[in-house]
């Protein structure tokens, strides 16, 4: 798989506690149920998983926690799918992150309230830009509708052995009445761990009403925004036909957003009355959805299957892309910057082919060459942070003091929109240090620290930057900020 680290971190992504006591941390059930949890995908998950350290254009996160994707362009289009979801909701954009996961199941969940996760294999599924907006809306609902926060209230309720008896036995009823072996959660009844019968059926009967409450929701802001929910209506049927053949197409949406018959015919109901029903996406999204799925099979696919799916018969921009992307994985810059080079012709005003350019010249050995079409990526999304970040790179392996100005520059506007990033924060670090700047250089390295976690080396730093830096400066205010949040963690 793809890998961008452009300083050498470990980049990791953290699990942290969920809605339940945090003092039961140490106790068996309680792990217990952490691990089916982020097995099972199911929609009461309410973890608070951080991206600690953000990664420039399209880089994946590698390890056994879940391998997180940071692309400016997808990200950017699904900001675009949720803009006018959001204005119904209203809900501030900015109050909410999203994320995508590597992972080629459909599925998508919110978790920690304010973070929407969206698996890759949504966007690569989906045959509209209107079924993935449709699955955008109904989690958004989630979130306007303070589900999780809801829900943890709930499972604070029953005992520990009660939620676990609880999942295994929702998770274990979706999968055989998927398997058209039975339509009721009775027949799940053996997995239970000695739950309580009363919590199961409570707890239960709570997440169908909010599942049946996000559908509500999702219409309601789908209508008000003028759009279709016949994308979302179409995608749950698929994904419940292809689940009531066989177990093995039991997708995680399905166990997370138990989908029975009656519940669709409701939702076909609704979907149906809408005046909206049989509205189009829009030309432009229509493209921008291919052009998202060229890029993932691009980067996540082997070259020969890229070749497959987009063969050189084939002439479409999407196309094109794909294949661009797939000679430079494989190091084969002769043929991947001319095929750059050709989709930049036909649309020059694209960022995201500009970025790729700049991303292959600096990747390969030449980032000297990068710098200038990574300017330019940059001038055509100046809110791009994880394009400036990548220009910073570039501009810093000159070791030149006039390039560690301009980096620092272009850092601190990139800091607006990816400010818990801990390679920015290193490359901050880097470039105070050729200026010769050694207060704030620790003062940085400590603060990506701390976005990673490695409280040891954030309070060895912060100290240093504390000795460094005039008492009661900015620099000494903010090191002494980080060792008192350390010394309180550590209380």
């Amino acid at each position: 798989m793809f890998d961008t680290n452009p300083v050498g971190m470990d980049m990791r992504c953290n699990v942290a506690a969920t809605t339940l006591n945090p003092q039961k941390k140490k106790d068996r059930f309680y792990k217990l149920m952490q691990k089916f949890l982020r097995l099972s995908g199911i929609l009461f998950l309410s973890a608070a998983m951080l991206a600690q350290a953000s990664l420039p254009s399209f880089a994946q996160k590698r390890g056994n926690n879940p391998k997180l994707i940071r692309d400016a362009e997808i990200e950017e289009l699904m900001r675009r799918y949720l803009k006018p979801i959001f204005k119904a909701a209203k809900i501030p954009p900015k109050a909410v992150h999203i994320y995508l996961i590597d992972d080629s199941r459909i599925n998508a969940f919110v978790a920690g309230g304010q973070r929407i996760f969206i698996h890759t294999g949504l966007i690569e599924q989906a045959q509209t830009p209107n079924e993935v907006i449709g699955v955008l809306a109904h989690e958004t609902a989630h979130v306007a509708g303070g589900h999780l926060a809801r829900l943890g209230v709930q499972i604070e309720r029953a005992s520990t052995q009660a939620i676990i008896g609880t999942l295994l036995g929702a998770a274990a009823a979706v999968g055989v009445a998927q398997s058209g072996a039975a339509s009721n959660a009775g027949a799940a009844g053996a997995l239970v761990l000695g739950g309580s019968e009363f919590a199961k059926q409570n707890l239960l009967s709570y997440v169908r009403a909010q599942e049946a409450s996000a559908d509500e929701g999702a219409l309601r802001y789908l209508n008000a925004s003028g759009q279709s929910g016949r994308g979302m209506l179409e995608l749950f049927q698929r994904l419940y036909n292809q689940s009531i053949a066989s177990l093995q197409f039991v997708n995680p949406y399905a166990v997370s957003h138990p989908l029975p018959l009656q519940r669709i015919r409701v939702l076909e109901n609704r979907v149906r009355a809408s005046k909206h029903f049989n509205k189009k996406d829009k030309d432009y999204l229509v493209f921008r959805h291919k052009m998202a799925k060229a890029k993932l099979a691009g980067f996540t696919r082997s070259a020969q299957s890229v070749y497959a799916a987009y063969p050189i018969s084939n002439n479409s921009i999407p196309a094109q892309y794909a294949r661009a992307i797939a000679a430079y994985r494989v190091a084969d810059l002769q043929t991947a910057i001319p095929a750059i080079d050709r989709l930049i012709e036909r649309i020059p005003k694209n960022p995201y082919f500009w970025e790729l350019k700049g991303q292959a010249l600096l990747e390969k050995g030449n980032p000297e060459d990068a710098v200038a079409p990574l300017r330019q990526a940059l001038k055509l999304y100046p809110e791009s942070g994880l394009i400036g970040i990548l220009l910073a790179q570039a501009l810093l392996a000159s070791d030149t003091k006039a390039a560690a100005r301009q980096s620092l520059s272009i850092l601190s506007k990139a800091q607006r929109f990816e400010g818990e990033s801990g390679s920015l924060h290193l490359l901050k670090a880097r470039a105070h240090g050729i200026l010769g700047d050694y207060a704030r250089a620790e003062l940085s390295t400590a603060e990506s620290a701390m976005l990673r976690g490695d409280k040891k080396l954030a309070k060895e730093k912060a100290e240093g930057a504390k000795r460094r830096a005039k008492s009661g400066s900015t620099v000494w205010i903010r090191a002494s900020d980080i060792l008192n949040a350390l010394k309180k963690k550590k209380s």
